[in-house]
């Protein structure tokens, strides 16, 4: 039933681009927790998905996203509907019967559309000005599902660069950022690089045999290229709840005695002081103390600057 569901949400973003945790809780009689725990997996295997929580918020596929223009046959489309067919006649599933009517939706318009072919056009701007955002996603893409090796100009949060070469084995797409995880043969061991960091992006010609993995070894639980991490916990007030939310995870969040808290490990990058400033006064950070100090010290410069 998992796979059904998740089968069912992806067609029902392909086709309408939004809905929202409440709506598809409701549908399917499972808890928005349990959604937003099958559109984190949706993320890891590829799908552009992203979450937007609190007023107006949503669950979103991006409008440049579809299945590509080749994904399946038309012979496997009919096989594929014949068989989804022949299981809802016998077990009257709705949901079933849902993802029929979409999977028909999707091969007739692959049967009409002259569009070009592709896996996913994304264009978040040029990190740099040496390859647009997008050619750089398209040729990992071909190289991850190609199995070729690829040379990276890569340039780390501390502005180190190194030019390294990697073997693609896994993209993923989190909170707007895309990342790939991949084996680098620099340091000897897997790694999850951000694309936005790679300067330039280069095929090798170089073929390899994938590494096998589990899911479970990619560093979900935080992004982060190898830096240091913290171990942190906040309080929360009700007015920045939703930030809290998107930004630290849902099952992060937790009420005790009318107070919301969350405890996480986060990267400790040059980004986190301003991302928890950007909260305001609903946002406190409770340990560890030296978070704290950094914090208002830079909330002291701040208010010194006017």
């Amino acid at each position: 039933m998992k796979y059904q569901i998740m089968m069912d949400i992806f067609f029902t973003l392909l086709k309408k681009r939004h809905t929202s945790a409440t709506e598809l809780a409701a549908r399917y009689n499972v808890s928005p927790r349990t959604i937003y725990r099958y559109i984190d997996e949706m993320t890891v295997a590829g799908i552009p998905i992203d979450v937007s929580r609190g007023a107006g918020g949503g669950i979103y596929i991006s409008d440049a996203y579809k299945l590509p223009r080749g994904f399946m046959t038309r012979e496997e489309y009919d096989r594929a509907i014949g068989a989804m067919r022949a299981m809802e006649s016998e077990l009257g599933d709705p949901v079933l019967q849902s993802a029929i009517e979409k999977l028909s939706s999707q091969r007739k318009r692959e049967s009409s559309d002259d569009a070009l072919s592709g896996n996913i056009l994304v264009d978040s701007g040029a990190w740099g000005s040496e390859q647009k955002f997008s050619d750089k996603l398209r040729l990992i893409s071909k190289a991850t599902e190609e199995h070729e090796a690829l040379e990276i100009d890569y340039v780390a949060r501390d502005g180190k660069r190194t030019r390294r070469v990697i073997l693609p084995h896994l993209l993923v797409y989190k909170q707007n950022i895309w990342y790939v995880y991949a084996f680098c043969r620099l340091r000897e061991e897997f790694r999850l690089f951000k694309i936005g960091r790679m300067r330039s992006i280069y095929l090798t010609g170089e073929t390899f045999q994938p590494i096998p993995f589990s899911k479970k070894d990619v560093p979900l639980s935080f992004w982060t290229d190898g830096e240091k991490c913290v171990e942190a916990r906040f309080r929360i007030l009700k007015e920045v709840l939703p930030f809290a939310e998107e930004w630290l995870g849902i099952e992060n969040v937790y009420e005790r005695e009318g107070n919301f808290y969350a405890d996480v490990t986060l990267p400790d990058d040059e980004s986190l002081i301003g991302k928890i400033l950007s909260a305001g006064a609903g946002f406190q950070v409770l340990s560890p103390v030296s978070l704290a100090d950094r914090v208002k010290a830079e909330a002291k410069k701040i208010f010194e600057s006017y």
